[in-house]
């Protein structure tokens, strides 16, 4: 008798236990990794409507300076970027004549869609725009297509 619970003090897990304990671990993944998967794409849709609300609040504050007039379509990330004068004239240094802005530090790169990491801005699409620009109305959207969506099925040019 003395033989046997010094046996039994000595064993480990048995397999019943390793079996629950495996099984517990399965289903935690189960939960876990579709969860972090879908993270990452609602990560790149946080990136689109934040990278979006900078470019346009950059925008305002450039109408807001320059009397109404939106920048203009060939020359947005200079004037975004740089200081201007009030005609729109931009320059890298601050001086009297060119002392608004700059708006932005760079363009953001688009976050999402086949486009991803273009920063270019113009007023049509193309491979190396990630920006569509209208000057009429100071408006700017993703340079996706109607196809690229979030995970809520939301075309992200219509962010």
């Amino acid at each position: 008798m003395n033989s046997w619970r010094k046996r039994r003090k000595a064993s480990g897990f048995s397999l019943l236990e390793l079996v629950i304990v495996i099984v517990i671990m399965g289903i935690v993944a189960a939960v876990a990794i579709p969860r972090m998967s879908r993270g990452s794409a609602g990560a790149a849709d946080a990136a689109l409507s934040g990278n979006l609300s900078v470019l346009r609040n950059a925008i305002d504050m450039y109408a807001g300076e320059h009397n109404g007039t939106y920048p203009a379509v060939g020359t947005i990330a200079n004037q975004l970027t740089l200081y201007s004068s009030s005609a729109g004239a931009t320059n890298a240094t601050k001086s009297s004549t060119y002392l608004y802005g700059p708006y932005l530090r760079k363009v953001p790169k688009l976050p999402v869609g086949a486009k991803k990491g273009q920063v270019g801005i113009a007023a049509a699409t193309g491979d190396t725009v990630g920006w569509i620009y209208t000057a009429a109305s100071g408006t700017i959207k993703s340079n996706t297509t109607d196809a690229e969506k979030d995970s809520s099925d939301v075309a992200y040019n219509t962010y």
